[in-house]
């Protein structure tokens, strides 16, 4: 018996119901197999599968309240101005924890003005404004996460 046998024989006991085969040929050859028991294949993100040899649970991650997301509703918005959030990262209103903030509400900006700092992979990203008003509100807190397009500044 010789390889491509041997694998025919592997193949066809892989396809079919049987769970155990034990053969003993003439020449003294013996040839044993066995099923592991029944598979489910996992199906995961990509070509992989994953075998198990019983079911599976999977843990459910609930996403984490995300602290400072702000949704800005829309009370007459089309009379101010929005700076938002070029990029993903940390708001800080100042350069550092013991100086006062860049701007305040009720502050006179300028365009090209610096507003405030967002810190996206550990580089710190000075926002310039893009209009000339006044800041009638800040839209999220000192250290908040925000997301690209996340309003920041209300001018008017």
């Amino acid at each position: 018996m010789d390889y491509k046998d041997i694998k025919k024989l592997m193949d066809d006991m892989g396809n079919s119901k049987l769970e155990e085969l034990e053969i003993e040929f003439p020449e003294g050859i013996k040839i044993r197999m066995k099923k592991r028991g029944k598979r489910e294949g996992i199906v995961g993100p990509g070509p992989h599968v994953i075998e198990a040899s019983a079911p599976m649970t999977v843990p459910v991650v609930q996403p984490k309240e995300e602290k400072g997301i702000v949704a800005v509703e829309n009370k007459k918005e089309e009379n101010y101005k929005i700076i938002k959030s070029p990029m993903v990262g940390t708001f800080y209103a100042s350069s550092a924890p013991d100086k006062d903030p860049f701007v305040k509400v009720g502050d006179r900006i300028s365009k090209g003005q610096v507003v405030c700092i967002v810190e996206a992979m550990k580089l710190m990203n000075e926002i310039e404004s893009e209009f000339d008003g006044e800041v009638v509100e800040i839209c999220v807190k000192n250290e908040d996460v925000v997301e690209y397009g996340t309003p920041l500044f209300k001018i008017k």
